[in-house]
């Protein structure tokens, strides 16, 4: 079984391991339908979509229609603006089928001329907050990519009551000690505030060589079930953080069953470093040329 902790104070006691609904976006219905079974069969009760990723909230949309009330439903929006964020939620909601999300997220909210557009009169964080008021969603949250997020996330929070942060964490980035740093300071924050920390890329193991070969994922995951298991043990053998499960859905069982094994030890440093050397893995971001993200 999967353990739960309470989501910040959302209220919400959610499973750690989160399911990153992005799998579903090119899957046909029935295709879909089996890896939500999958995903329930391991107790996962908090499930995390975006306008943004295809055909994911509609394939959302049956199983919500029984089981809305089994699961912590978080969407995002990438609109800055807060006409063009009210829009895309009022969108998200009428594809999911339900009258409010639990979790509404900011997308990738990094770039600084996003960032004064969204925190600005007229912005995305003045509508999004406004919508909770409302009961189109109960919590407002932000998202991010690349080594500034931490950063980002820690100037969001000191202007308005995020509920969650997500960003990414792995034990390839653990050993950058600038990004470590602003990580270990973003957690401080959290702390103070009760603020939800999820974490993406776990099982990332380097970029593509090709865009061509971005099929499931626009990052080339591990794809040896031992390896996977030690990076998902690395994330969850801190109890800090919740795990965003990978988009490529033909590695769901093994991050599962890992995660439903995990007694909370974490990997030695030794076997990490066997695993960095042997599967060739590298930072998915160098605060430069590569912060370009999907």
């Amino acid at each position: 079984m999967i353990e739960t902790q309470p989501f910040g104070t959302t209220g919400h006691q959610s499973s750690r391991v989160i399911f990153g609904a992005a799998a579903l976006s090119g899957m046909s219905q029935g295709r879909a339908d089996a890896t939500i079974e999958l995903v329930r069969s391991h107790d996962i009760n908090h499930f995390d979509t975006a306008a943004s990723y295809g055909e994911s909230e509609l394939r959302l949309t049956d199983f919500l229609a029984d089981h809305r009330a089994d699961v912590f439903l978080a969407t995002k929006t990438g609109s800055r603006t807060a006409s063009a964020a009210r829009a895309e939620l009022e969108l998200s909601l009428d594809r999911l089928g339900v009258r409010h999300v639990d979790l509404i997220q900011l997308h990738n909210l990094v770039e600084e001329a996003d960032w004064l557009t969204a925190f600005s009169p007229g912005g995305a964080v003045e509508a999004l907050f406004k919508a909770r008021d409302e009961g189109l969603c109960r919590h407002v949250g932000i998202t991010g990519h690349g080594l500034r997020i931490a950063q980002m996330h820690v100037r969001s929070l000191a202007e308005a009551p995020f509920a969650s942060v997500l960003f990414p964490w792995n034990h390839v980035l653990a050993q950058n000690p600038d990004y470590a740093a602003d990580v270990a300071m973003l957690n401080e924050v959290c702390e103070t505030y009760g603020v939800a920390r999820q974490t993406i890329k776990s099982i990332a193991r380097r970029r593509w060589d090709s865009w061509d070969q971005a099929t499931y994922s626009w990052y080339q995951p591990l794809e040896d079930t031992a390896a996977i298991g030690r990076a998902i043990e690395f994330v969850l053998s801190d109890e800090r953080y919740f795990l965003n499960t990978s988009s490529d859905a033909r590695l769901l069982p093994a991050a599962l069953d890992t995660a439903g094994a995990h007694d909370g030890d974490c990997p030695s440093e030794s076997a990490l470093e066997q695993d960095r050397a042997e599967f060739g893995m590298l930072p998915l971001f160098d605060g430069g040329a590569l912060e370009v993200i999907r």
